[in-house]
C-alpha cells in the first residue's frame, strides 16, 4: 500500500482517533509527513495530554506551533494541559492585577487552579484551531489532530456542543470558565467548532485501530457516538497488521495472524462500509522520520539475526502478586500510556487475589476499559465495577440538589441545578467516585485501572488540588488524611508501571514515574507486557522486534525499577477468566 484511501482528496481538518496503543501518533505523523513532501504545508497537533509527537520526530516541541527542521512545510504543536491553563489563568487574572486587592487575586487564582480549568484551557486551544480567529493556523493547507485515546476524544469533540448548549441555556454566567471570560466571544468559537467538526468538506475522522477485537469494538462505538454529532466523513486504518507467515513453523506467529484474521472478519457491518486501509506490522519501531517514510509502502522484511540472542530473565507476575497479597488488603493502582495492557494486568491480578480468598474490587477510571469483557465471566471475592463519568455526574449532582440544595428556594435551586449542568461538574463527580474507591481499599484489595497516563495525572491534580484546599481549612495543627496521603503512603498504595518494551512507551512510563515522584508518590514495580523476546517467536519478523525488545527490558530492570515483571506474548488473546490466569503462570522462554 502507497496510497492509502484516508488520504485522498484530504480535506483540511483531519482527527485521528482509536483505543489507547493502536498508532494513532504513528499514523497521524506519517501522514504528516507524506502530506508535506507532496508540497502541502502542514500542522500537526497532538491533543492528548500525554502527547509523544516530539519523540517521534526527535526534538522537543511544546505548546507553541514548532517548525520540523527535516521536514520542510511540517510543522507540529502540543497541546499541553499545564501550560495552557497557565496561559488561560493569566488571560484572565492579568488584567485586573494590580485594579484588585490581593486577597481577592488569591480566590481568582485558586479558583482556577482545579483540573476542571484544566480542561477548559486545553479545549479552548483546541476550538480556537478549528476557528481560528486570530488567523494562527490560516497558512496551514491541513491540520491534522492526533487525539488522547478514544473515551477523552469523545469528550473533547462533544464539548462545543455540550459548551454552546449550557451558555445558551443558562444566565451568562458560567464559573468555571472564570470571571471576566468573554462569554459572548466563547459562544461564537464554540458554535464555530460545532460547525467546523460537523462539515464534512472541512473535517475527516480517521479511526485507527489494531487487528484485535476490542480495538475493532472500540471504534465501532466511536464511529457511532461521533456520527450523532455530525462527523460522518469517516475512514478505518487498521495498524500493525502481521502478515501471512511463510508456514506454520512458527506457532505464536500462525496464532496471531488467526487471531488477526478472525478479528478483521468480525466487525460490524457498519465498520465494514467504511474506507478502510489495513497497514502491516513492520519490523522495527515507527521512531524518526526515516522509519516513518516506510510505514505505508511494503517493505522487505529483515532476516532473523544469525547470532543468539540474549535471554530474558524469568520474572513471572505471579511474584509480584505474592508481595501485594501478603499485605492482606490495600490499594494497586495499574497506570501507563494507553494501549500497554493495563486493563488486562489490572484484572489478572484482581483475579489472582479472589482466587487466593481475598475479597477484592476491580474497578476502573477509563472511559474506554471494559473490564467485563476482558473477564469474561464470574470470579468469587471478586467484585467488578467502573468509574462512569455519567453515572458519577448524576449521583453527584443528585448529591448536591439533595445537600446544599436543600434550604434554597425555587429560585436558588433552580440556579444551582443550572450550575451543575456544567461540562466541568463531571470533572468534580469523578474526582470524588475515585476518592471514595481509595478511602474503601482500608479493609479490602481494591485495584484500579486507570485512564491512559495523561488523563490520571489530571484526576491526580484534582486529588492534589483537594488535598491542598483541605491542609488550608484545617491548619497545621489538625490531624486528617485526605486520598493524596493515601497514594503518596505506600503501605496503603501500591502503584504498578505497565509499559511495552519499545522506546516511546518505556520512555512515557519513566516520565510518569517522574511526575508521580514530584506528587511524594513512588511507583512500586513496574509490569513489562506483551513481551516477543520473553514469548520466544522463530519468524524473521517477530526476532527482529523481539531483538529490540532486549535494550529495553534490561533499561527497566537496571535503571527505572525497584522490581519488576515481564509478561509473555500469549498466543490466545488474554480474554477470559482461565486466560487470565494464564498470565500469571506465565514463563518466559528466552529467544535463542
Amino acid at each position: 500500500m502507497t496510497e492509502p484511501t484516508f488520504l485522498t482528496d484530504p480535506p483540511r481538518f483531519m482527527f485521528f482517533t482509536g483505543k489507547g496503543g493502536v498508532g494513532k501518533t504513528t499514523i497521524a505523523c506519517a501522514s504528516a509527513l507524506s502530506l508535506s513532501r507532496a508540497g502541502k504545508r502542514v500542522l500537526l497537533v497532538s491533543t492528548d495530554p500525554a502527547s509523544n509527537v516530539g519523540q517521534v520526530f526527535g526534538l522537543t516541541i511544546g505548546n507553541t506551533i514548532t517548525e520540523i527542521p527535516s521536514v520542510p512545510g511540517l510543522s507540529a504543536l502540543e497541546i499541553d494541559p499545564e501550560e495552557a491553563a497557565e496561559a488561560y489563568r493569566e488571560r484572565i487574572v492579568g488584567p485586573v492585577r494590580g485594579l484588585l486587592p490581593d486577597a481577592e487575586i488569591a480566590s481568582i487564582t485558586e479558583q482556577l487552579s482545579g483540573s476542571c480549568t484544566t480542561e477548559v484551557a486545553s479545549f479552548d486551544e483546541f476550538t480556537s484551531l478549528l476557528t481560528d480567529p486570530d488567523d494562527t493556523i490560516a497558512g496551514f493547507d491541513h491540520v491534522l489532530f492526533d487525539t488522547a485515546p478514544t473515551g477523552h476524544t469523545i469528550r473533547l469533540l462533544q464539548l462545543p456542543g455540550n459548551w454552546t448548549e449550557f451558555l445558551e441555556a443558562g444566565k451568562g454566567d458560567a464559573s468555571c470558565l472564570g470571571p471576566l471570560a468573554g462569554l459572548d466571544k466563547q459562544k461564537a468559537m464554540y458554535a464555530g467548532a460545532v460547525a467546523a467538526l460537523s462539515d464534512p468538506d472541512r473535517t475527516r475522522l480517521v479511526l485507527v485501530a489494531r487487528a484485535n477485537r476490542s480495538a475493532l469494538a472500540e471504534i465501532s462505538r466511536t464511529h457511532e457516538e461521533l456520527a450523532d454529532i455530525g462527523m460522518t466523513e469517516q475512514h478505518v486504518v487498521v495498524n500493525g497488521v502481521l502478515p501471512a507467515p511463510a508456514d506454520d513453523s512458527d506457532r505464536l506467529a500462525s496464532a496471531i495472524h488467526r487471531r488477526e484474521q478472525a478479528a478483521l472478519a468480525a466487525v460490524p457491518s457498519e465498520i465494514k462500509s467504511l474506507p478502510t486501509d489495513l497497514v502491516e506490522l513492520g519490523p522495527v519501531n515507527m521512531v524518526g522520520i526515516e522509519a516513518l517514510s516506510t510505514l505505508f509502502d511494503s517493505a522487505d522484511i529483515a532476516p532473523a539475526p544469525t547470532s543468539a540472542l540474549a535471554p530474558v530473565v524469568d520474572a513471572p507476575l505471579a511474584a509480584l502478586v505474592d508481595e501485594i497479597e501478603a499485605d492482606g488488603r490495600g490499594l494497586v493502582m495499574c497506570m501507563g500510556k494507553g494501549g500497554v495492557g493495563k486493563t488486562t494486568i489490572a484484572a489478572a491480578v484482581a483475579a489472582a487475589l479472589a482466587q487466593r480468598g481475598h475479597d477484592v474490587h476491580l474497578t476502573t477510571t477509563d472511559p474506554a476499559a471494559h473490564l467485563t469483557e476482558t473477564l469474561a465471566g464470574d470470579i468469587e471475592h471478586l467484585h467488578v465495577s467502573r468509574i462512569d463519568p455519567h453515572e458519577a455526574s448524576e449521583a453527584y449532582h443528585a448529591r448536591v440538589m439533595n445537600s446544599k440544595g436543600a434550604g434554597l428556594d425555587d429560585a436558588g435551586r433552580a440556579t444551582l441545578a443550572e450550575d451543575l449542568l456544567s461540562p466541568c461538574t463531571e470533572e468534580v463527580a469523578v474526582f470524588q467516585a475515585f476518592s471514595k474507591v481509595i478511602h474503601e481499599s482500608r479493609r479490602r484489595f481494591v485495584v484500579v485501572d486507570t485512564a491512559p497516563t495523561g488523563h490520571t495525572l489530571l484526576l491526580l491534580d484534582a486529588t492534589g488540588s483537594y488535598h491542598r484546599e483541605i491542609a488550608r481549612q484545617m491548619g497545621d495543627d489538625a490531624k486528617f488524611t485526605t486520598p493524596l496521603m493515601r497514594l503518596q503512603d505506600p503501605a496503603q498504595t501500591k502503584i504498578l508501571l505497565v509499559t511495552l518494551a519499545e522506546t516511546t512507551p518505556v520512555l512515557e512510563a519513566a516520565g510518569l514515574q517522574a511526575d508521580l515522584e514530584r506528587a511524594g508518590i513512588h511507583p512500586w514495580a513496574w509490569v513489562v507486557n506483551n513481551s516477543l523476546a520473553a514469548a520466544g517467536p522463530s519468524s524473521p519478523l517477530l526476532r527482529r522486534r523481539a531483538a529490540a525488545e532486549i535494550e529495553q527490558i534490561d533499561k527497566v530492570r537496571d535503571e527505572l525499577a525497584e522490581r519488576y515483571a515481564v509478561v509473555p506474548l500469549l498466543p490466545t488473546e488474554p480474554v477470559g477468566v482461565a486466560a487470565l490466569e494464564a498470565l500469571c503462570a506465565a514463563e518466559t522462554v528466552p529467544v535463542r
